[in-house]
């Protein structure tokens, strides 16, 4: 009874999470009613609190397909509950990402769960937790720009639409950053079952600097450049225009005072 109850208990949704996604849906509301006072700061605290229920689901997703891949230790962790204070590294996580996206709107990727692969049998199994995650981000993006690709925005307030722009550009900068076959990211952790031993012995010491050296990769303009063409095409496939993503970061940076131009258009 008690192993049973507590079974139950691991895996009940968290009221911290709760309180975050009546942040979001609350600001939400507000930001498509234009009940609030100044729309910038209502777009503001819904894209990030969406941002971190995106970060939430995305480390779920992890866990949750590592519970089925074997590893039932994630729920005695916390991992099951979408509870952000429960990994590993919060920081990372949650804090780091959301100083990201307000300082350069960018998804920041960040490692959380500790999985248990030795419990997890099969290079398959182990492939899927890994790309679990950044999944979760393109179908959030996916979600975010339905009404775009589905011709859909009829009746939809400008200042909602151009929030979801944004908050749809920072998912697809994190799936395309997670996907980076590069150590210390989800991409690598997608292929890494497949390599010869060997070799990930090499590459392990190395794997906590990889985002390190992602984002100083990034300050080459010419890679930047094609960073973010590709992130601009994704989301030019997915119905939404570059004006519009610029539009939503200038009203979500409310503090620049530079979005009447987009929300007056």
């Amino acid at each position: 009874m008690t192993t049973a109850a507590r079974r139950h208990s691991d895996r009940m949704i968290s009221p911290v999470f709760i309180g975050i996604a009546a942040v979001m849906a609350v600001t939400g509301w507000a930001v498509w009613t234009d009940f609030a006072a100044s729309p910038g700061l209502a777009v503001f605290l819904f894209v990030v609190s969406a941002w971190i229920v995106s970060l939430c689901l995305h480390e779920y997703a992890h866990a949750r397909t590592a519970l089925h891949g074997g590893d039932i230790s994630v729920g005695a962790k916390g991992y099951l509950t979408l509870n952000p204070l429960k990994y590993t590294h919060a920081l990372l996580s949650v804090v780091l990402p959301v100083i990201f996206v307000i300082l350069g709107g960018i998804g920041l990727p960040g490692g959380a769960v500790f999985i248990e692969m030795h419990r997890v049998r099969g290079r398959w199994k182990h492939s899927l937790i890994s790309a679990a995650g950044p999944l979760t981000n393109v179908l959030f993006a996916a979600v975010c720009t339905a009404p775009f690709w589905l011709g859909a925005l009829d009746g939809v307030p400008l200042p909602f639409r151009l929030a979801l722009a944004f908050l749809a550009m920072l998912q697809v900068t994190a799936a395309i950053l997670n996907f980076l076959p590069v150590p210390g990211l989800d991409g690598y952790g997608v292929i890494e079952p497949w390599l010869p031993y060997k070799v990930r012995r090499q590459v392990e010491p190395v794997a906590p600097f990889g985002l390190l050296a992602v984002f100083v990769i990034l300050w080459i303009p010419e890679v930047n450049q094609v960073f973010f063409d590709a992130v601009y095409g994704a989301m030019e496939a997915l119905g939404v225009h570059e004006v519009e993503i610029y539009c939503g970061r200038d009203l979500f940076m409310f503090w620049d005072g530079q979005n009447d131009p987009c929300v007056s258009g």
